[in-house]
């Protein structure tokens, strides 16, 4: 009925409406922002890791803080996942949010600020003061009508926080910052927004953009970095920096959270210690260990680029198979990526478990059918190294079953989230690590 209502109602009285909603939910909670230094994050990849990168190096600076991500939420030292199944939280969850930060004597507030979200006004009402910009890749590009609405969607943010009056908290103005991934081949577009201090990261890597480097923009740059199996080191202006977590994009998430620190007048080597005993994100490249003789990965991991991102990780990584259970997602998400998504995995695993995801209203076999395709079209056969497996728990089964000693298995899609959306909008309680840890120690019981 909801999606009816919205297909038949005129767009221009749908956005009033949810303009009417975000000016009601923040006149009900007394305009939170406006206590709270908020800080945005924004972009296709690395959202929730660079926001949870953000708040535990603030909290390592002694401050108290709020987040909002699609894997967690935190007020001060209260954590729990995100079991809403949204990005952004509705209007009113949203408003309520912050105003819960504030009673906790939060200082700050960490927003990880979705198009989605940007779309439906859930960002109005919500004076920002950094915005921060990983990544854009196409995403959401059905739902949006197009990749150049999907960026402007995007830009919203940064066109907001230009608007947004400037705050005066304990008699200190907060001045309006941009923080831009250089390296990205859209930086420019973000950093064209007027702000009080624009900042940029640079990660150099072979066979990448050169980055957007100008003069009214202070860029700060990774140095002497070095890749490992358990975690990556590298150097800013001469201040070592290890990372517990993996691979080169964290590495870009990680000199996100480290502008965004300079800014608020943090040093070097605060940032660096408290970078440093980040040990993970819930569903971002988590191991899921239980006594096995084979690794188990958790990643979100939803569209192409991420997918590339993790298989240059898992390049690193010492294994010999790997076997790969994925899915795509229904309900409006761009239909062109599932046959693609099954031809990344086939280029890089040797096993390969294809399953449902969450599908909405789309028929699941559909989905399904349509990334093993792109498995087959590199080679992939049909109950050899290639399987089609309606219920995920019983895909996630398989694939622990075929595991041998050294194999890699990897588990993409859906990170730590909390259901599977089917048809209606009907949400089934869901968790793809309790699902394997479960597996794991059904294996090795029978097994000893």
């Amino acid at each position: 009925m909801k999606s009816l209502l919205k297909k038949l109602i005129p767009l221009i009285v749908l956005s009033a409406y949810h303009r009417c909603l975000a000016w009601a939910a923040a006149a009900y909670f007394r305009y939170p922002s406006r206590q709270l230094i908020v800080i945005g994050v924004t972009g296709t990849n690395g959202k929730s890791t660079v926001s949870n990168m953000i708040a535990h190096m603030l909290e390592g600076a002694g401050y108290r803080v709020g987040l909002s991500t699609t894997a967690n939420f935190k007020i001060a030292e209260r954590e729990w996942l995100n079991d809403q199944k949204m990005t952004m939280l509705g209007r009113f969850k949203l408003q309520k949010l912050l105003r819960e930060m504030i009673k906790a004597g939060c200082q700050y507030a960490v927003i990880e600020t979705s198009s989605e979200g940007i779309r439906q006004y859930r960002h109005r009402q919500i004076n920002y003061d950094l915005a921060v910009f990983t990544n854009l890749t196409p995403e959401h590009i059905e739902s949006h009508g197009g990749f150049e609405n999907y960026k402007r969607a995007k830009g919203e943010l940064f066109a907001k926080l230009s608007r947004d009056p400037v705050k005066v908290i304990n008699g200190q103005s907060v001045p309006k910052v941009i923080v831009a991934n250089l390296m990205d081949g859209y930086a420019d577009y973000f950093l064209s927004f007027s702000a009080d201090q624009k900042l940029g990261f640079v990660v150099p890597r072979q066979n990448s953009n050169q980055p957007i480097i100008s003069a009214d923009i202070e860029t700060i740059r990774a140095e002497n970095i070095i890749y490992q199996s358990n975690g990556s080191s590298f150097e800013v202006d001469g201040t070592g920096f290890r990372l517990q977590l993996l691979g080169q994009f964290n590495i870009e998430n990680a000199l996100a959270a480290v502008c965004v620190g300079r800014v608020l007048g943090l040093d070097y080597e605060n940032i660096a210690a408290s970078l440093g005993t980040l040990s993970g994100v819930p569903g971002r490249l988590e191991d899921i260990v239980e006594g096995q003789n084979f690794r188990v990965i958790v990643d979100y991991a939803p569209e192409p680029e991420s997918f590339r991102k993790l298989y240059e990780v898992v390049a690193g990584l010492k294994k010999n198979r790997i076997i790969h259970v994925l899915g795509s997602c229904g309900g409006g998400r761009d239909t062109g990526r599932r046959p693609v998504l099954g031809r990344l995995a086939a280029e890089q695993a040797q096993v390969i478990i294809v399953t449902n995801e969450d599908p909405y209203d789309d028929d699941p076999l559909e989905i399904i059918e349509a990334v093993a395709a792109g498995a087959r079209e590199q080679g992939f056969r049909d109950g050899e190294n290639l399987f089609t497996i309606l219920d995920r728990g019983a895909a996630i089964k398989q694939a622990i079953t075929l595991a041998q000693e050294g194999d890699l298995v990897l588990v993409t899609g859906k990170g730590c989230e909390q259901a599977i959306v089917i048809a209606g909008g009907k949400k089934l309680p869901w968790d793809d690590r309790v699902a394997l840890r479960q597996a794991i120690k059904a294996r090795l019981e029978l097994e000893n």
